[in-house]
């Protein structure tokens, strides 16, 4: 095989596509700036324990799909294989305890080794956001309503679901995981052998799966609002009417969980049914455990982030750039000329495009096949003016102006 092409699971992005993934993050920064967040960059790679500590030992991330690798000290790195574990390292490392809350949100790549499908790849784009130090329900609505937004602000809201349901707090966690175990447990030869090992380690990993063996079994287990204590039914209506009074529709829904111990409380997801079998675009949940556990203190968090590339995919518009304007020169000897106006008019903030060769028929050819609105013809006649023809491509008008009025009329 020619090492000249793609490796497995990556992409180029270009064009139509990358005009697309540059919208959604565009849209994105946007929204979550209105609500006061701040864009953060964190390195790609870290020390690998930033995530094999927090994502735990038993999740298909850690076990299965990390990209590590032995620097020349003899550290193991890992290319990041999601955002909020290293926004949380930052937020630790520099020290941001001392200004609660923090918002902070981030775009870039992302890399996980798994097997690649429409929508899902080994380097992918993630938006994300995390905020810090508020432990209400607040917190929970006006992060969901921002993903909504966002996805509105796409003009997607028609094609998306909300879904969500709560975990609890400590407490409630422990006595579903109790309950969890025992029905597990009397299902234990139905199980995958992927979740025969996760029943030891991390149980809700368990409902995750997609063997259609472990669904099968999933589908009759006892629900997560059963083991919830009054505290935390309390939490999740207040999160549930916060919705409501926004006009924001959801789904509740009892499955819906995240298998890693620092999840609490909402956890909830956008999805849809455009995408084939990958149907989340956006997905979140609060983490009150995470800052502990990485060693900054009991601060809470939550967050969400979304596939850059997945959700462009569902935009059904081109974001196309708008129409250049063509500057063609009429021999050799007006090149200069064309090359000063194509400046000119760019600092202006005008698309220009040149049509760097060929006679005057080959250059408009051009200039028709890259869409562009106008043309401005420099012939050596009207030069002697200090004038240039403006041509409109989509009338076939045409007029003389004058060269220190060429941005007036373009505009």
């Amino acid at each position: 095989m020619s090492k000249m092409q793609n490796v497995r699971g990556t992409y180029d992005l270009y064009g139509e596509a990358k005009r697309k993934a540059k919208r959604v993050i565009a849209e994105g920064s946007k929204i979550v700036e209105k609500y006061g967040f701040e864009e953060i960059e964190t390195p790609i790679f870290e020390f690998t324990e930033v995530f094999s500590r927090n994502l735990g030992d038993t999740s298909d991330i850690v076990t299965k799909e990390m990209y590590c690798f032995e620097d020349r000290g003899g550290e193991s790195l890992t290319l990041r294989p999601e955002g909020t574990a290293g926004v949380v390292r930052a937020f630790i490392s520099n020290g941001m305890q001392q200004n609660l809350p923090v918002k902070m949100y981030y775009a870039g790549p992302m890399f996980r080794y798994e097997r690649p499908q429409k929508g899902r790849q080994r380097q992918f784009t993630q938006f994300g956001v995390e905020l810090l130090g508020v432990d209400t329900p607040q917190a929970d609505i006006e992060v969901i309503a921002m993903a909504y937004e966002f996805v509105e602000s796409l003009g997607l809201s028609g094609t998306v679901t909300v879904e969500i349901n709560s975990l609890g707090d400590k407490e409630s966690r422990a006595a579903y995981r109790e309950k969890l175990v025992a029905y597990l447990k009397e299902n234990y030869d139905k199980l995958s052998e992927d979740s025969k090992t996760r029943l030891e380690k991390n149980p809700l990993r368990v409902l995750d799966s997609k063997e259609e063996c472990d669904k099968a079994v999933v589908e009759n287990a006892p629900l997560y609002r059963d083991s919830l204590n009054e505290a935390s039914k309390s939490f999740f209506e207040k999160v549930l009417k916060g919705l409501d009074a926004l006009g924001i529709k959801y789904r509740v829904n009892d499955r819906l969980v995240r298998g890693l111990d620092y999840y609490s409380h909402t956890v909830f997801e956008l999805t849809t049914d455009k995408l084939g079998a990958q149907g989340t675009v956006l997905a979140g949940g609060r983490y009150d455990g995470l800052v502990e556990q990485m060693g900054g203190g009991a601060v809470s968090g939550i967050g969400w982030a979304c596939g850059v590339e997945r959700l462009s995919m569902l935009l059904e518009e081109d974001v196309s750039l708008p129409r250049p304007i063509a500057v063609i020169p009429v021999g050799d000897e007006n090149e200069l000329k064309a090359i000063e106006i194509a400046y000119k008019l760019r600092k202006a903030g005008l698309r220009v495009e040149q049509a760097y060769s060929g006679n005057l028929k080959k250059r408009m050819m051009k200039a028709n096949k890259i869409n562009a609105s106008k043309a401005v013809i420099i012939g050596s006649d009207e030069l002697k003016e200090n004038k240039v023809t403006i041509k409109d491509l989509s009338t076939g008008e045409q007029k003389s102006v004058m060269i220190e009025n060429i941005v007036e009329e373009l505009k």
